[in-house]
């Protein structure tokens, strides 16, 4: 293969994976035209088109999808060969993407980036935040970060956090316009902040648990989201009743007043967050380090 035609498919790889000519351009050091140009070339070669383009979107053809479902596995080898060849001469390098609850985003790499990156200024993180339940692999992630119980088959899970608990909390204001419920049943009489489920679009049925006995709920109200602060955000506003991971940074409101806990004898714990990635391709070296960071595994770094 020439050099040339290497360049053309990096390239249409790069624009599929980040779904945009921009980024894709940003990524590989070039100008948007001249990313266009590459990508002209190269179906003139192949004789297809393989990209949709749309002011807005841009996505593989059919023949686009075969081309890189190809081509793909390919680019990940050389790129995890280079990460290990790398990280064998005590260097770690390359471009890690992360699909992440909002809450581990805040309360779990936050307050590490600056360390990660003091150790391993050569890894750019590509980090999203997605509070639904995406597919890691056809997201083309790396690795995701997720709730234990909800996790995607066919991976390898490292625990990240203890258990949680959750927590149903409302705002003063509503519970003195409303009333507090006192089981979970009572909540079918309440306004409820309610979370979606993405992979499947249903409304999440609380859980709720006592003395052995399990109840899940199915609650009605003004607000369904994905996104938990968002659910949060609209509890504080007095919208409703919102059902969430004590993660959450609930404690500073409850103790400030701005929430109050109810139903906290029926709270159910779930299992903490858990980083997984795909059983089909080993743990790179950056990932292993990210991993190792997260976890504070590496201690002799300046914190």
């Amino acid at each position: 293969m020439r050099g040339s035609e290497f360049a053309e498919l990096k390239a249409f790889a790069a624009v599929v994976e980040r779904e945009s000519f921009a980024r894709a351009a940003a990524h590989l050091g070039l100008s948007p035209s001249a990313l266009s140009q590459t990508i002209r070339l190269l179906e003139a070669r192949l004789g297809t088109r393989l990209l949709n383009r749309t002011t807005r979107s841009v996505a593989p053809t059919a023949s686009g999808e075969q081309l890189y479902a190809r081509i793909a596995p390919l680019f990940r080898e050389m790129a995890d060969a280079v990460a290990e060849a790398s990280a064998a001469a005590g260097q770690v390098s390359g471009t890690l993407r992360i699909n992440t609850l909002g809450m581990a985003a805040r309360q779990v790499i936050a307050p590490r980036l600056g360390r990660f990156h003091r150790a391993h200024p050569d890894v750019a993180l590509d980090i999203v935040v997605d509070d639904g339940l995406s597919d890691i692999v056809a997201g083309r992630f790396d690795a995701g970060i997720r709730v234990g119980g909800r996790l995607e088959k066919d991976m390898i899970a490292v625990r990240l956090t203890p258990d949680v608990k959750m927590k149903a909390v409302a705002s003063p204001d509503y519970l003195r316009h409303r009333g507090t419920p006192r089981t979970p049943t009572d909540l079918h009489s309440h306004a409820c902040i309610n979370w979606r489920l993405q992979a499947d679009g249903r409304a999440y049925h609380w859980e709720f648990q006592k003395k052995g006995r399990r109840l899940d709920v199915a609650v009605d109200g003004p607000l369904i989201t994905n996104h938990s602060e968002t659910g949060v955000g609209a509890a504080l506003e007095g919208l409703g009743i919102a059902y969430v991971f004590d993660l959450e940074r609930m404690d500073e409101h409850l103790d400030q007043g701005r929430l109050v806990q109810v139903l906290a004898d029926w709270s159910f714990t779930r299992p903490g967050l858990f980083l997984y990635y795909s059983n089909r391709r080993h743990r790179s070296a950056v990932l292993g380090a990210f991993i190792d960071c997260m976890l504070d595994r590496d201690l002799s770094l300046p914190g």
